[in-house]
């Protein structure tokens, strides 16, 4: 199949960024990323400096391969990652726009890589549990109902990946952290310190610049796990009721 690649091409985050047209041939069965390795195998041989983006996993886990195609984080398929994407989804002739995520919170570093480590810092800020439990207790030790435990680990399916924030016409990150923050509050291990994580997570959310949730729904269904908006019905919910109790 024959495809012509409109890509974004930038030095570095202080740099002025273009789009690159270039023209390859694909396969059905490649991968996305399969494909843009075809590409810049091309540009390699041609002695031009490949398109820089992330990738680890290709497995659909680690949430590094974020970027848009043709205005969609990770593509047209949902509950994808672009890494699991196929070129199938196309047919010979199509132009295909990539780009990196557009967020004030996610500067770019190189082309389609961008910097989300204010992900982590969320993170940092509270999504863990800090209490000493010593050794690993037996599966059946702590009961939790089954209710629970399903929606903690839909929660716990996030994978950080920031298509929610590509989506959002306001680069907010509530999805993410409502999931992050609602994983732990279904856990009795994780009640303990629930008041003070919804309120620092929120702080460094908020400190990070990231915008405020307006409720558009654009978040979910980018998702590549497809979490419910609910999450952030929850955060709000959770974060009113932090306000009122002392740590």
């Amino acid at each position: 199949m024959q495809l012509t690649l409109k890509v974004w091409r930038q030095k570095n985050g202080n740099a002025q960024g273009r789009f690159e047209h270039h023209n390859i041939e694909a396969e059905e069965h490649m991968s996305f990323l399969e494909m843009l390795d075809v590409l810049n195998e091309k540009l390699i041989s041609e002695k031009k400096e490949p398109v820089a983006f992330e990738h680890d996993c290709r497995e659909g886990i680690c949430g590094a391969c974020s970027m848009v195609i043709n205005g969609r984080p990770h593509g047209p398929q949902t509950g994808t990652t672009t890494c699991q994407l196929h070129m199938r989804a196309y047919k010979s002739g199509d132009t295909i726009t990539i780009e990196p995520f557009r967020a004030n919170s996610f500067p770019v570093i190189k082309d389609l890589v961008v910097d989300r480590s204010s992900f982590d810092r969320i993170i940092q800020a509270g999504g863990y549990i800090s209490v000493n439990t010593g050794q690993a207790p037996d599966g059946n030790t702590i009961p939790v109902e089954k209710d629970q435990a399903s929606d903690a680990f839909d929660s716990a399916t996030c994978i950080g990946c920031g298509a929610c924030v590509a989506a959002c016409p306001n680069g907010s990150a509530m999805l993410f952290t409502s999931a992050k923050v609602n994983h732990l509050e279904q856990l009795p291990q994780g009640k303990v310190e629930h008041n003070r994580r919804v309120k620092d997570m929120v702080k460094q959310m908020d400190k990070e610049g990231f915008g405020k949730c307006s409720n558009v729904g654009a978040c979910s269904v980018e998702c590549p796990k497809e979490i419910s908006v609910e999450n952030i019905a929850a955060l709000n919910r959770h974060y009113l009721s932090s306000v009122f109790v002392k740590k």
